[in-house]
């Protein structure tokens, strides 16, 4: 009986600049469909671990494998289209909804057909806003969009830093539902860094708690956070 490899296994990753460092040590098996959420005082390198995920900041320590391929083994445009990313605040590319859609494949050659786009929309809540340029877009359409963005390349590994600070209340709630629905439908791996305890009950399977750039703490939420 063959066991599956974990989508991403961290091997004692780090990151130092200088002598500030970062993060350290961190060792971690995330598996096929959980969602680990990474908690912690603000400045405890929580970002910092998830930027070396997608290559955005270069481990200085340590290594991580994305279905037991290490990360140095993938050029970072092709890593980056395994691992999706959706920052804090949305950063969409100028011009229309599908021209952001359309990004992604278009690095590997390949265009998105009309039924594609309308399948993607359709997935964040926003069917028939392919047209629609991205400055008349709301903070939540608009994060709306950065996830559908990321799906576009249907990543093994799905990457989410604090996804609905930037949102009022009723626009956060509409994408944490979003994307637990797609994560949940997809069977898709995710990792979410969030300032927001209750935010990490209600999406997460296991917390991983960082301090001063450490891992302190791993187990599910029950165990980490009582919920």
């Amino acid at each position: 009986m063959t066991t599956e490899l974990p989508v991403l296994r961290t091997e004692r990753l780090g990151r130092s600049i200088g002598q500030s460092l970062l993060v350290s040590d961190v060792t971690i098996e995330v598996p096929r469909g959980e969602v680990l959420a990474v908690v912690g005082p603000s400045g405890a390198g929580k970002s910092s671990f998830l930027r070396m995920l997608n290559r955005l900041d270069e481990p200085t320590s340590g290594s991580f494998s994305i279905e037991g391929r290490d990360y140095k083994e993938f050029l970072p445009r092709e890593l980056r289209q395994s691992v999706g990313l959706v920052m804090q605040t949305p950063f969409l590319f100028p011009g229309t909804v599908e021209t952001n859609l359309q990004f992604g494949p278009a690095q590997r050659g390949r265009a998105l057909g009309p039924q594609e786009i309308n399948s993607l929309l359709e997935r964040v809540g926003l069917l028939g806003y392919e047209r629609r340029d991205v400055t008349t877009l709301s903070g939540g359409e608009a994060q709306r969009v950065s996830v559908a963005r990321a799906l576009a390349n249907d990543p093994v590994l799905l990457l989410l830093d604090e996804p609905t600070s930037a949102l009022n209340e009723e626009a956060k709630m509409g994408v944490e539902q979003l994307l637990l629905e797609i994560v949940h439908a997809s069977h898709l791996t995710c990792v979410v860094v969030t300032h927001d305890r209750a935010q990490a009950a209600r999406m997460a399977d296991r917390v991983m708690v960082m301090e001063a750039g450490r891992m302190r703490k791993i187990g599910t939420v029950a165990e980490v956070l009582g919920a």
